[in-house]
């Protein structure tokens, strides 16, 4: 071995840490080297460690600075410990002083290794540099250590010291310094170095061979050291005694196991564990494929190469000593393959497989000898957790039968100890299995498959095993026995054979013979105890040679029946009186370290006894009672009134607001009793604890209280077992008698007995929900570290991470804590990340080996407890090991494995277990990304009541666009074999599927033939059959390899579909978990189902959508700004629909690339694949639409510039003619006339021009709308005084907004509302006056808000479907204005006949309405939409008439031109030259284009800026609607909210107007000015250089006047409008640069003004930034409930297949909502009806009412509303009813009395409340 090995080249050489006293000097030699060696527990390492301060493992030495900082001495630190690798401790700059540090209560045994460790590697001479350091806790104190390190020879006391694990404290790090410095003083200050190790390597070589025969007792000549380390290298397990395995290392998900012929060596050791942890008995059996030849199988034969076989005799034949090879290595003996593994593992994983071990019926290890130090110890921390159930017969007349059930640890039992004395033929082991289980080897014997002769870990080690009695006449034994067997020589392991004899009942020897007598025998001889001798030469029976001495002869007898002579012996010595044995009293024994006093387990274990000592005494039913309130009566009381609130009935609101009451109040008891002492402990201990602490102390707590509740369980489940067998039996014959209610009467009492008596750590965690849903509820924060509820989560989280399982469902309550599992979700995303998972969730019926099967497959830790079954569900989150990731290329990082209550449960009955059966099945099916299906046995009607659970499940699924997968594991198959019978049951089970999914069509109301509808299924590849669990019967019985094989090929199975799915982010877990709980609570599943991360990505997609349509609509204002200006300029006649595609392309695409990242964005890309084809095209709709409404808008301006030519031809001519009168006018009066003559000298000249324009062209007039409303109503046949009287009231205004119609039906067509029966009349009969009263007040209120006159004043409006109406007034006026817009009034003109088509669609559409409804609309209604449809349109009308008369009328044309011709003609009189006045006459022109062109540009900018930076223009439609409503509530106008109910659109519209207004004119006005600004430079510029590039193109090119105003216009054409200037009168220009500084100069004073343009001004141009927003916002679903008048919320107007919906819904009052025949409002919210038994009347008319469980069944208005049910209600709406409770009174004319009382709780919110509550709604 190299002592000083070659330096790691990835670690620095040298790494030196100084504090700030030394830093000077990088090069300082150390004046001491420590290395510091031993167990890594041994010391705290922190920050406050003088010592070490750092976790760091490194073979570097590193200047420590606090120890230069306590002693001013440069003292290096080489930190080793727990270093597996010693031999690289670098020896180039020597070492002073080894301290050894080892823990108190451990320091004799770690001594012990370690030293031999480094006497291996070092040799002897190194001990002089030796300091053992025994560390211990503050409050220990080491009595006794030094006396036992004394017994070593290699300790000397000179070199000892001790100190606490924190190393803070000076004094004793001094003390210690000071015994370095004599020990370096002693050995005359040299360091050790690597000559020295050599030298003393060379001296290891000769050790005193009778010395080291001493230490391995034994052992002959083979060097046992050495053959272990290379048993641990081949199993690539060298590392691990030091670096222990755990469960994290298992607790993850691989590759199925491999098959037993496809494992190498270097894989045995942990393909072992993972075959055990599977319960797979044959990890025992595994066979490595042979890699090297150096290795053999003992069943391998040589062949010899010899082919001349004729002259070989026998002899020759049978002589092998030339195909013989001694030096071949064999295999791992499989013992060893077991013992390395356990001893290699950490106590946790330990424990994991000894459980494993004892559920495949295998001994269990007792006493074994430390590979190294040859220490024994007893694993009782290790055996702990095992929990066995048997049943005693007593022998008497009854042969009475007792269940037992406890932690074996516990179990008082016999014990017969089995010996070897010396070397024999016969196999101790293999006749002890014939004792426990004669089909099994409980104990590894020489027969068994793998044995070899050479065996390195089992001699010493005492096994054991215990038979447990199943209660039938032919077990081998009436009670449970322990059988205890020492492996090898018992001479050679006296230690272990003096432990047994003296805890054994019974002792057993073999021997190979009486002659030879030994000390053993002797003593035993001599004991009380009874002993039985085994003996190899003897041939006799059993005999009895003094009392309790026996001799049985093993020579030529059979093993059975020795075997059964044994038996008679064993009970015969066990029938009188004999000593028992309990596990637990082997840790009072001298000489046996037990593994749990490791300081580290004891710490964990006195926390446990901290809080269990607080139990003792209690009836075990009580203690949940006391020390867990809040998950008993108060919790399930939560439970049940929760529920309650989905099954309202009657007065809703007020029902419901009684039970939030009532929660509130059950939230403040379990607050107030949450802080028990046991509780308060136990959150105490984990917050308080290290991690290897806490997980210890979880550990002590299951261990503990599964100790306390397992005797009081025992009798309860026996009962239950029987009571349960009782009515079983009663429901196979079919007995419907009083007997079987009776039986599961008394079955249910049990079951709440047993349910009392059930106590288990997760009870605890179940409480810490409890408390912390309970306190999060109110809000409270605690002072109190001990008790600060805040941080459970947290302490959950980790659990959960850790591998623990955590409840999901409290099986008792029949309720998910969802407050408390999405807080501890949202920890372990915090800690995690937001990481994927697959969940996998499993079905079945009760008992069937659902977790039995997950444990199996994942090795998980689900209770299986022999008579306990799952209640609820549990949840357990599993790493993807890197390896299966990458080989199956799975896209998510955990298994979430959900383990469930089972269905069918007994003690449920009728009605009661199918609703739970739904409701179970429809969650987890829905939670699993794949479910599997457990069906146990092949019980038909049992299959098919779970077959039509499930399939129902999955239907739901369909319907909610949820979309597991699934695999039907059918356990319990007699047959399996048979391919035939397989195929038999599959085609029967995919008959009884598609026979199941009709029968749930026809209940979920679908079309669907068969299971393959409803999900994707092949029956070849998704049915599993499986073998029955166990190999024969429990509790003896091991579990069937065939089971286990059968259990990893559904692992296989699982993982290729799993390879298929992309998972689920926790986040998204979260939420669907409180989605599909909420929806079970409701009947109606599929109408209740709301994904509310589906709703979220879908809003975050609308948001993205509203920006690719502005980036559209932004680009086509910009193109449609450009174009209009060519038009005018004259540069373009034809807009062509391809120009405008090829202008949009780039943006277009740009858009496309977008959206095509934004749904291939992994994380939301399988819920994003549904909408992208539907967005994908509404983007492409969009994009047309622009397009075709752009080009129509242009066609419009390129029609009007058409319909105008012959004036514009007028005008130019008119132009020309007045530029040269006015020009040779001025000529003649210059000089000569002043400035009044030239004014009137120019009037005659204008005057005679402008006549001759306008010569023969007829003016245009002024449109008379308000007469021509009224003519047109005349001609229809309506009289003058009807007409006048409308026109009057002005009620035609506000005909959409009215509280009700009632005014305008006509009486005689009502039905009769005698017809109602006598109790209605009685009922109503007071209530008549009221009504009267009500609707006086309410038409007064009418007139007093809107000036309306009502002719008559009726009672009986509650008959009338007054929304009907409102929503037939918005149809008629939506297309009355959309066919009214198409009329060409903006080029031809207005037209009356244009009114009369509008009257006659209205008058016609009223017909259609009348003649659908049982009653009729009188005249008056006709008249007053016909001039409200009028009204609406004449704003347009007038706008578009204005623009026709502007564009057409020359008189308008010439006035506005005559201030600027005169300054021409003054220009002209004063002697300018012509090219100032033409300069002058382009700088008029440019003044009018350039501040359009700035205004236009200023409002789509302004949009832009407010779109994206403005917070209510910056989402989607729901981020608007929230804004319009917190603004109506700062207003607090009562009109205004009433324009929001009746025209939300509007509304809408009016907030962004005035929005708009606020940011241009206070809010923003100097942001807004700036934009103005900065257009206003860009078009200075911008006629800047086209001034310059026009100049210089004419001047090259050697022009005129034309070409330069052919240039200038051709440069400006996209931006501004110039109009024609004719250059015939300028032809003379030549100079073009002096033109161009004259344009310059005067494009100085027009730029000045501009800057100071004033944002009113915009509103007299094309665009405006409101328009922009209202078209770009406002184009969305504005459809409103059919119940409260909310409305849709979604982005897209049409939004088909979707439904309508709204995140939250409103109280009915808001829309006037009452109850029939009464004047009582309703204050309802429809998301509370919806979830209630109420019906409602869906026409107003009907006498046939509708249950709003089936809403969507009353019509096409309700059909497409999806209303989900939902208990909370938004405070906003509250708010709003209680704040205009009288205006909503007056203007519906109903109350809020009686059923519509207003509940006490709404009138606590505030208006702050309110707009909060927008927030935290409209955001989540």
């Amino acid at each position: 071995m190299e002592c000083d090995p070659v330096e790691d080249p990835h670690e620095p050489q040298h790494s030196v840490t100084k504090s700030a006293s030394a830093a000077s000097n990088n090069t300082v030699i150390p004046e001491l080297t420590l290395l510091l060696t031993g167990d890594r527990n041994s010391i705290e390492i922190g920050t406050k460690n003088i010592l070490l301060d750092h976790d760091e493992q490194r073979n570097v030495e590193q200047f420590s600075a606090k120890l230069y900082d306590l002693c001013g001495r440069h003292i290096s630190v080489i930190n080793m410990l727990g270093h597996p690798n010693i031999d690289r401790v670098p020896l180039n700059q020597g070492i002073h002083a080894f301290l050894l540090l080892v823990p108190y209560g451990r320091h004799n045994s770690h001594y012990k290794s370690r030293v031999q460790l480094l006497e291996k590697t070092f040799g002897r001479g190194f001990l002089s540099y030796v300091m053992t350091v025994v560390t211990h806790e503050s409050n220990e104190k080491c009595e006794g250590a030094l006396a036992d390190l004394k017994a070593n020879s290699s300790f000397a006391e000179k070199r000892y010291h001790t100190c606490t694990r924190t190393m803070t404290d000076e004094k004793e790090i001094v003390s210690l310094l000071e015994k370095i410095d004599v020990m370096v003083s002693e050995n005359d200050h040299q360091s050790y170095s690597r000559l020295m190790c050599v030298q003393n390597k060379d001296q290891k070589e000769h050790l005193d061979h009778n010395s080291y025969k001493e230490e391995r007792v034994g052992t002959g000549t083979v060097d046992v050291e050495k053959e272990i380390e290379t048993l641990l290298s081949r199993l690539h397990l060298q590392d691990k005694l030091q670096q222990k395995l755990s469960p994290a290392d298992f607790l993850k998900i691989g590759p199925p196991v491999k098959p037993s012929n496809d494992t190498c060596e270097k894989e045995l050791a942990y393909t072992f564990l993972q075959t055990l942890l599977a319960l797979d008995y044959r990890a025992r059996h595994i066979l490595v494929k042979q890699e090297s030849p150096e290795v053999s199988h003992s069943q391998s034969a040589p062949v010899s190469d010899s082919t001349d076989t004729d002259d070989n005799d026998l002899d020759e034949f049978f002589n092998t000593d030339e195909d013989s090879d001694q030096s071949k290595q064999t295999h791992v003996h499989p013992m060893d393959v077991q013992m390395a593994v356990f001893h290699c593992s950490d106590s946790f994983l330990k424990q994991d497989m000894v459980k494993k071990l004892s559920q495949c019926q295998y001994a269990l290890p007792l006493l074994v000898p430390d590979p190294v130090t040859m220490d024994i110890e007893c694993p009782l921390w290790t055996l702990r957790q095992i929990i066995k159930t048997w049943k005693v017969t007593e022998i008497n007349d009854k042969d009475t039968i007792t269940m037992k059930s406890m932690p074996i640890c516990k179990a008082e039992t016999p014990m017969v100890s089995f010996f070897r004395l010396g070397s024999l033929s016969q196999s101790k082991s293999h006749l002890m299995n014939s004792l426990i289980n004669d089909t099994h080897s409980t104990f590894f014997h020489r027969n068994c498959k793998g044995s070899t002769k050479s065996r390195h870990l089992m001699d010493g080690v005492a096994e054991i095993a215990w038979y447990f009695p199943a209660g039938n006449p032919n077990d081998s034994f009436t009670d449970c026995i322990a059988f205890c067997n020492l492996h090898g020589d018992a001479l050679m392991t006296e230690k272990q054979h003096e432990i047994l004899i003296d805890k054994s009942s019974v002792n057993v020897v073999f021997v190979p013979t009486t002659q030879k007598s030994t000390a053993v025998l002797s003593a035993l001889l001599k004991s009380p105890k009874p002993l039985i001798i085994l003996v190899a030469d003897k041939d006799c029976g059993g005999v009895e040679k003094k009392p309790g001495k026996y001799i049985v002869g093993l020579k030529e007898r059979s093993q059975s029946d020795v075997a059964e002579e044994l038996k008679m012996t064993i009970k015969k010595t066990l029938s009188g009186p004999h000593t028992s044995f309990q596990l637990e009293s082997m840790s009072k024994v001298s000489g046996v370290r037990v593994d749990e006093d490791d300081p580290v387990c004891q710490k964990g274990k006195s926390a446990a006894m901290k809080i269990l000592n607080l139990l003792q005494g209690m009836d075990i039913s009580k203690i949940k009672e006391k020390f867990l309130p809040c998950q008993g009566n108060l919790w399930h009381e939560w439970c049940r009134i929760k529920k309650e609130l989905y099954h309202l009935q009657g007065n809703i609101e007020k029902e419901k607001s009684q039970k939030e009451q009532a929660l509130t109040q059950i939230r403040q008891e379990q607050c107030s009793v949450s802080h028990t002492n046991l509780m308060k402990s136990f959150t105490e201990s984990l917050l308080s604890l290290p991690s290897t602490h806490k997980e210890y102390f979880l550990k002590w707590m299951q261990i503990l209280i599964d100790a306390l509740s397992t005797d009081d369980l025992a009798s309860i489940l026996q009962r239950y077992d029987e009571k349960w067998s009782e009515v079983l039996a009663l429901k196979r014959k079919h007995d419907k008698s009083p007997l079987l209610d009776r039986k599961q009467n008394e079955l249910e009492q049990i079951s709440k007995e047993l349910q009392s008596a059930t106590f288990g750590l997760e009870h605890i965690f179940r409480e810490m929900g409890q408390i912390y849903e309970a306190h999060k509820s109110q809000k409270k924060q605690t002072h109190n570290r001990q008790t600060d509820w805040s941080k459970y989560p947290e302490l959950a989280a980790d659990l959960m991470i850790s591998g623990h399982p955590m409840e999901l469902m409290d099986g008792d309550a029949g309720y998910a804590p969802l407050t408390w599992i999405s807080s501890v979700l949202e920890e372990v995303i915090r800690k995690l990340g937001d990481q994927t998972v697959f969940v996998l969730s499993v079905l079945g019926v009760q008992s069937s080996g659902k977790s039995t099967m997950l444990n199996a497959m994942f090795g998980l830790q689900f209770a299986v407890s022999a008579g306990r079954y799952t209640k609820g569900a549990f949840m357990q989150l599993i790493k993807v090991s890197e390896e299966i990731r990458n080989y199956l290329k799975l896209k998510f990082d955990y298994f979430l494995v959900v383990d469930t209550e089972g269905l069918r449960a007994v003690e449920l009955a009728g009605n009661t277990t199918t609703h739970h059966d739904n409701e179970l099945s429809t969650f987890f099916v829905g939670l699993g990304n794949m479910t599997l299906i457990n069906i146990f046995g092949e019980n038909s009607a049992e299959m098919q009541d779970v077959l039509q659970i499930v399939v129902q499940a999955f239907m739901r699924m369909k319907k909610v666009k949820l979309s597991p997968s699934c695999v039907f594991v059918h356990q319990n198959v007699s047959d399996i074999g048979a391919a035939e019978k397989n195929m038999d049951g599959k085609r029967r089970l995919q008959e009884k599927l598609d026979d199941m999914a009709q029968l749930a069509a026809k209940e979920e109301d679908c079309d669907v033939k068969c299971f393959s509808d409803v999900i994707a299924f092949d029956v070849q590849k998704d049915v599993k059959y499986f073998a029955q669990l166990w190999e024969g019967s429990p509790p003896m019985a091991p579990p069937n390899p065939r089971y286990s094989e059968n259990v990893q090929e559904l692992k296989h199975i699982i993982l290729s579909k799993a390879s298929q799915s992309s998972g689920i982010t926790l986040s998204y877990l979260k939420r669907k978990i409180q989605d599909l709980w909420n929806a079970l609570m409701n009947e109606q599943f599929v109408f209740s189902f709301k994904n509310t991360l589906e709703i979220a990505v879908y809003r975050k997609l609308e948001v993205q959508y509203a920006t690719w349509t502005w980036t559209l609509r932004s680009n086509m204002l910009t193109i449609e700004n450009q174009l209009h200006t060519r038009i005018e300029n004259g540069k373009l006649d034809v807009v062509e629909n391809s120009y405008l595609f090829t202008e949009m392309s780039k943006t277009f695409e740009k858009i496309k690339e977008e959206m095509n990242l934004y749904f291939e964005d992994k994380r939301d890309k399988d819920m994003l694949v549904q909408w992208r084809g539907r967005f994908e095209q509404k983007i492409k709709e969009f994009h047309e639409e622009q397009v075709e409404g752009v080009k129509k808008t242009l066609d419009e301006v390129v029609q009007q510039k058409k319909a105008r030519k012959k004036l514009d031809d007028k005008k130019t001519e008119f132009e020309n003619k007045l530029l040269q009168k006015s020009k040779e006018l001025a000529h003649s009066l210059k000089d000569k006339a002043k400035e009044e003559e030239l004014k009137s000298q120019f009037n005659t000249v204008w005057g005679e021009l402008v006549s001759e324009l306008s010569a023969g062209i007829k003016p245009i007039e002024d449109i008379t709308l308000e007469e021509d409303q009224i003519s047109v109503l005349n001609l229809l046949g309506f009289e003058w005084g009807l007409i006048k009287e409308c026109k009057d009231s002005n009620r035609y205004q506000v005909l959409s907004k009215l509280g009700h119609y009632s005014d305008y039906v006509n009486q005689k067509t009502q039905r009769d509302l005698s017809e109602e029966s006598h109790e209605s009349k009685k009922e109503n009969k007071d209530t008549g006056k009221q009504g009267t009263d009500v609707l006086k007040s309410a038409f007064n209120y009418f007139k007093q808000v809107t000036g309306i006159v009502p002719t008559t004043q009726q009672k009986g409006n509650s008959d009338l479907s007054h929304e009907q109406i409102r929503s037939f007034i918005s149809q008629v006026e939506q297309q009355s204005l959309k066919k009214i817009q198409t009329k060409p009034v903006a080029t031809r003109g207005y037209r009356s006949t244009y009114l009369q088509e509008m009257a006659q669609n209205v008058q016609t559409k009223v017909t259609e309405f009348e003649s659908q409804k049982p009653y009729a609309l009188r005249k008056e209604f006709t008249v007053d939409l016909s001039l409200y449809v009028f009204d609406r349109a004449g704003r347009w009308l007038s706008q578009s008439h204005e623009t026709y008369r502007k564009n057409n009328n020359a008189h308008t044309y010439s006035e506005s031109k005559k201030d600027q011709y005169y300054s021409i003609f003054r220009s002209f009189w004063k002697g300018n030259s012509s090219a100032a006045v033409f300069g002058e006459m382009i700088c008029e022109n440019l003044k009018v284009s350039a501040v359009q062109a700035v205004c236009n540009k200023t409002a789509i900018d302004l949009a832009g800026e407010m779109r994206c930076s403005f917070p209510a223009f910056s989402g989607n439609r729901l981020n608007l609607e929230k804004h319009v409503l917190k603004s109506l509530a700062e207003k607090e106008d009562f009109k205004s909210f009433i324009t929001y109910i009746r025209d939300p659109r509007s509304q809408a519209e009016n907030f962004i107007k005035d929005e708009v207004h606020k940011y241009m004119f206070r809010e923003q006005s100097h942001k807004a000015q700036n934009i103005l600004k900065n257009n206003v430079d860009d078009i200075s510029e911008f006629v800047s250089k086209a001034l310059f590039t026009a100049t210089q193109e004419v001047k090259t090119q050697k022009g005129g006047t034309d070409m330069w105003m052919e240039q200038f216009s051709s440069l400006l054409k996209d931006k501004l409008t110039l109009d024609t200037i004719s250059c015939q009168n300028f032809r003379d220009i030549n100079n073009f640069d002096f033109l161009k500084e004259e344009i310059e100069k005067g494009l100085v004073p027009i730029k000045t003004e501009m800057s100071r343009l004033s944002l009113d001004k915009m509103k007299d141009f094309r665009l405006q930034p409101d328009q922009i927003l209202i078209d770009q916002l406002c184009r969305c679903c504005w459809v409103t409930c059919p119940f409260c008048a909310a409305v849709c919320t979604n982005t897209l107007e049409d939004h088909s297949p979707d439904d309508h919906n709204v995140p939250f819904h409103r109280s009915g009052s808001v829309n006037g909502g009452g109850f029939k025949n009464t004047v009582e409002m309703s204050v309802d919210f429809c998301t509370t009806d919806v979830a209630s038994d109420n019906s409602f009347y869906p026409d107003g008319v009907s006498e046939v009412s509708v249950p709003y469980k089936q809403y969507r069944t009353a019509g096409p208005r309700f059909a497409n509303w999806r209303i989900t049910p939902d208990e909370s209600v938004l405070t906003y709406w509250t708010w709003f009813v209680c704040r205009f409770q009288q205006e909503l009174e007056n203007y519906y004319g109903r109350k809020f009395e009686g059923r519509g009382e207003i509940p006490s709780q709404w009138r606590t919110h505030t208006k702050q409340q309110a707009i909060e509550s927008l927030d935290e709604t409209y955001s989540a």
